[in-house]
Formats: C-alpha cells, sequence, structure tokens
C-alpha cells in the first residue's frame, strides 16, 4: 500500500535500535526524510548505516543525538529539524526506559522520578517541540509508545506502569487539543517486544536461574506473560507497520486511539 507520505519529514526518538529502528526503515522505504534521534552518537552512526538502504533517490537522513531528558537539547533538535527540513510532519516517540523496579514500599522517590523523566516527561517534551512545527505545516501525526503495562500493570514495575498509563491519557489529551489544526495523534501499545529492554531484562534472569536465553524467554511467556496468545515475543518490525500506517495520509480518521500490539496479550475485551 502506498502510504502517500512521500516527502514529508519524520522525527523517531529511541532510534538506535529496536521498533524505533524498525519505524525509521519502513518510513524511509516510503520516501520519507528520516531524523533520527538517541542518546548517544556511536548508538546513531550505527543505525545511519542500518536504514541507508531504505532510503529512495529523493528522500534525506540525519541522525541528531538527542538526551529527551534535557529539555535545552529537544529544543535544540526541533530548530534543527526546523532549519534543515523546513519542520517535522511525523513524529514517532520511540525512546524510553524500563525505570526502576522492585517492591512497590522499597522504591524511593528519586526510582520514580528517574522514570517519570525519561518515561513520561520525555514524550511530554517532545511534543512541546514539534507540535508548533505541525502547526505551522497544517498537517501532523504523532504516535506515542506505551505499553500493555498501561492497562495491565505487573506487580514489580509501578513507576513503568504509572508512566505508560499516563502516555496513553497524554494522547488522548492532545488528540482532542489539536485535531482541528490537522494533527492525528494516536498511542501504540506493545507488549513484549524484542527490544533491547527486554533482552536485557531476559539475559538478568537467565543468569539468576541459570537458563539459557532461549528457555528463559520460553519460561518468561508461560510464567510471567501467561495471556500473550501467540506465545512468544514481538518482534519489532510487526510494532512498526503499524505505527508507519498510522503515520500515513491513509490514516486520516484515526484519531485519539490506543493501538494494542501484543499478540493477545492483555486478558480483557475491553481494557
Amino acid at each position: 500500500m502506498d502510504l502517500d507520505i512521500q516527502g514529508k519529514t519524520a522525527v523517531i526518538t529511541g532510534a538506535d535500535s529496536g521498533i524505533g529502528l524498525e519505524t525509521a526503515k519502513v518510513l524511509a522505504s516510503e520516501g520519507v526524510n528520516i531524523v533520527l534521534s538517541d542518546k548517544t552518537a556511536e548508538g546513531l552512526e550505527k543505525a545511519l548505516c542500518e536504514v541507508n538502504p531504505y532510503l529512495g533517490g529523493a528522500n534525506k537522513m540525519v541522525g541528531i543525538p538527542t538526551d529527551i531528558t534535557k529539555e535545552k537539547e529537544m529544543v535544540h533538535l526541533a530548530q534543527k529539524v526546523k532549519k534543515d527540513f523546513g519542520g517535522a510532519h511525523i513524529l514517532v516517540h520511540s525512546a524510553g526506559a524500563r525505570g526502576a523496579s522492585g517492591d512497590f514500599l522499597e522504591l524511593t522517590d528519586e526510582d520514580w522520578l528517574e522514570t517519570v523523566q525519561v518515561d513520561l516527561m520525555g514524550a511530554v517534551r517532545a511534543c512541546r517541540a514539534f507540535i508548533p512545527q505541525m502547526q505551522e505545516l497544517n498537517w501532523g501525526r504523532l504516535i506515542l509508545i506505551s505499553s500493555e503495562n498501561a492497562l495491565q500493570p505487573y506487580a514489580k514495575e509501578s513507576p513503568y506502569n504509572a508512566c505508560k498509563a499516563a502516555i496513553v491519557n497524554l494522547s488522548k489529551h492532545l488528540s482532542r487539543a489539536y485535531s482541528r489544526e490537522n494533527l492525528l495523534i494516536n498511542c501504540v501499545s506493545p507488549a513484549f517486544i524484542e527490544t533491547p529492554m527486554t533482552e536485557a531484562m531476559l539475559e538478568e534472569l537467565s543468569k539468576k536461574k541459570n537458563m539459557s536465553m532461549e528457555e528463559m524467554e520460553d519460561w518468561f511467556v508461560q510464567n510471567k506473560r501467561p495471556h500473550i496468545a501467540m506465545q512468544r515475543r514481538g518482534k519489532p518490525d510487526e510494532v512498526a507497520s503499524a505505527i508507519a500506517f498510522l503515520c500515513s495520509a491513509r490514516a486520516s480518521f484515526i484519531n485519539g486511539s490506543n493501538y494494542r500490539i501484543d499478540g493477545g496479550s492483555i486478558a480483557s475485551a475491553f481494557g
């Protein structure tokens, strides 16, 4: 399907791996100018090399290191995009972190605030930086990445649960505030995807339980994610395909929605 977004410019945070990287590949293949953003220049260099084969003859790509916890760096990113591309039509905010985990009563204010700074305020800063550009262009697509944890929270991940629930609420709020200016804002909630975050979690558990990574993944699905009807981890490109559609001109009447890409993980039909 032609997504009819050739020549648009997309900013993708958390773009050096996982869902962000795969989304960049799909959008690049659709003729979109790509701005990759992540914390380290080294990670972005690798990502640029991976995405480059998907570019066509006309669209361009740059990588701009940005720490989403720092307002000045997010403002600089937006200024750079405005100068080089005339502004962003698309924002895919994929940057995030698992944050502090453990028993609720043992987590400190610092544990909570560290997660909030990345997972909630990072999204706030990104939207605040790029919504004005979309208003000027009179065309915008914002996709915020939440999680199954927003609707089905897990006992040891309370800061992450709360932040991801807030992301769903934030996307709904923004959709109501700016849709009349031709900005469509939606949320995507993946579950247990093959990303560096879940890889690190499984690696830590495999050492504790003296299991191979493959054994650990099977154990985790069976014991910790029993509602995943497909009984496996999702792949980043499976999430990226849905995100790319929501970024497109074809998604012209989808606004304020939360798309669960979770292999059936959420137990409730109405969550």
